[in-house]
């Protein structure tokens, strides 16, 4: 059974960095895709960031220029670099890693990320 967990959340202030780790249970080169999603209170999750097992990578609108993914295949994990960080990205964040297409993949249980002054 795959598992992902997540970490490196925490309380940052408005201009601020943190960094964000999802390590795999196994090899990630099995996946098709690893994402980080984002939820905030009384939203929907969407998509932050994605990872093919290409690299190709793919970026919502509001974090492009700010954030980056990247994966590491000896370390089984893939990361998320924010920068320039607003309130408005103050959410959980979950890490989710998909096998094959069309199926929901496995989740994270989710880190805390607060922006804040």
């Amino acid at each position: 059974q795959v598992q992902v967990v997540e970490s490196g959340g925490g309380l940052v202030q408005p201009g601020g960095s943190l960094r964000l780790s999802c390590e795999a249970s196994g090899s990630i080169s099995r996946f098709i895709v690893m994402g980080w999603y984002r939820q905030a209170p009384g939203k929907q999750r969407e998509l932050v960031a994605s990872i093919m097992r290409s690299t190709i990578t793919n970026y919502a609108d509001s974090v492009k220029g700010r954030f980056t993914i990247s994966r590491d295949n000896a370390k089984n994990t893939v990361f998320l670099q924010m920068n320039s960080l607003k309130p408005e990205d103050t959410a959980v964040y979950y890490c989710n890693a998909k096998q094959y297409a069309g199926t929901n993949g496995a989740w994270g249980q989710g880190t805390q990320v607060t922006v804040s002054s």
